[in-house]
C-alpha cells in the first residue's frame, strides 16, 4: 500500500483513498478569478467526496518569450494563494523555481510543487525537501519530459536524504517525443508507484505542444485541450492517485497555456467521470 496523509487537513493520497483533485489556474490572474474558480472546484469536489487543493503558480519562470505573461511574482502572488486558502479554506499547491522561494512557499502551499524542467537541480530540490518536512506539507515532484520513470528513484533518494521523512508525490506530465511534442507511457505510471510513493497526473501539461503555438508562431507553447479527459481518464485507469487540472472561465483568453486550459464549465462533468473511473480501477 502506498498512501500519505496531510494531517493539518485531513486529507490522505495513495492506495484506497478516493482520487486527489489538485486543480485550478495555471497562473495567477488576479484575486477575483481566482476565487471564482477555486470556489466552482471545491463546490465539485465537495458533491462528488473528493479531496481538493486549489492549484496556482505565482510566476511562469520557463515562459517561451519574454514578452510572455508571468505571474504577479513571489510576494503578492503568496499573499493571493493565502487569501484564497483563507476565504476557501482550501489547500494550496504552487511551484518554486529558486532556493529562496522555498522557505516562503513552504509557509503557505500545503504541497510544494518542484517544476519538471528543475527536477535535476540539487540545491533547489533540497531547499524545497527541507522546507516542506518542517511545515509538514507535500513535496509534489513533476518527472522531467527527458526522464524515464525509473529515473524518479534518484529524485526521491536525494529529497530523503536532505530532509529525512519528507513526504513525496510524483507527477507524471509527459514525455518528449521528437520535437513539439509529448506523449504519455501510461505504463509509467505503474514504474513510478513501484518506488513506494504515490503518482498523479498532470493531464493539463501532457497535451502540450512546447513552443508551437500558431497564434505567436512559435512564442508561446501550443496545446490539444481535447486531450486532457482522454490523458486523465487513461492515466487514472493506469493507477494514478490524483489528477492535477487547470481551468479558466474563458480559456482562450488565459494569460498563459490557454490552448492547453479547460473550461471551467466543463469541470463537473470531467471530475465525475474521472472519480467513476478510479472507483472502478479501485475496486
Amino acid at each position: 500500500m502506498t498512501a500519505l496523509t496531510l494531517k493539518s487537513r485531513n486529507i490522505s493520497l495513495g492506495d484506497g483513498h478516493p482520487l486527489l483533485v489538485i486543480a485550478g489556474l495555471n497562473v495567477l490572474e488576479n484575486l477575483d478569478l481566482a476565487l471564482t474558480v477555486g470556489r466552482e472546484l471545491k463546490a465539485i469536489t465537495s458533491d462528488l467526496g473528493l479531496p481538493y487543493v486549489f492549484k496556482a503558480s505565482f510566476d511562469k519562470a520557463n515562459r517561451s518569450s519574454i514578452k510572455s505573461y508571468r505571474g504577479p511574482g513571489l510576494k503578492d502572488g503568496l499573499a493571493m494563494l493565502a487569501e484564497v486558502k483563507r476565504q476557501l479554506d482550501v489547500p494550496i499547491c504552487t511551484d518554486l523555481h529558486e532556493i529562496d522561494q522555498a522557505e516562503p512557499v513552504a509557509a503557505v502551499a500545503e504541497l510544494v510543487q518542484l517544476p519538471a524542467f528543475l527536477i535535476r537541480q540539487t540545491d533547489l530540490v533540497v531547499a524545497a525537501a527541507r522546507a516542506t518536512a518542517k511545515h509538514g506539507g507535500w513535496l509534489h515532484a513533476k518527472k522531467a519530459q527527458f526522464l524515464a520513470p525509473s529515473d524518479c528513484k534518484n529524485i526521491i533518494d536525494k529529497a530523503r536524504e536532505a530532509a529525512p521523512g519528507v513526504d513525496i508525490v510524483l507527477c507524471e506530465r509527459g514525455s518528449s517525443f521528437g520535437y513539439n511534442n509529448l506523449v504519455v507511457d501510461m505504463l509509467g505510471i505503474g514504474e513510478m508507484k513501484k518506488l513506494g510513493v504515490p503518482v498523479t497526473i498532470d493531464a493539463t501539461h501532457a497535451v502540450q505542444l512546447p513552443g508551437a503555438d500558431p497564434r505567436t508562431n512559435g512564442g508561446s507553447t501550443g496545446g490539444r485541450r481535447e486531450g486532457v479527459s482522454v490523458i486523465a481518464k487513461s492515466a487514472i485507469a493506469a493507477g494514478a492517485d490524483g489528477v492535477f487540472l487547470e481551468f479558466h472561465t474563458d480559456p482562450d483568453k488565459a494569460l498563459c497555456d490557454g490552448p492547453s486550459c479547460l473550461p471551467l464549465s466543463g469541470a463537473r462533468s470531467l471530475l465525475t467521470t474521472l472519480k467513476a473511473v478510479h472507483q472502478a480501477v479501485q475496486a
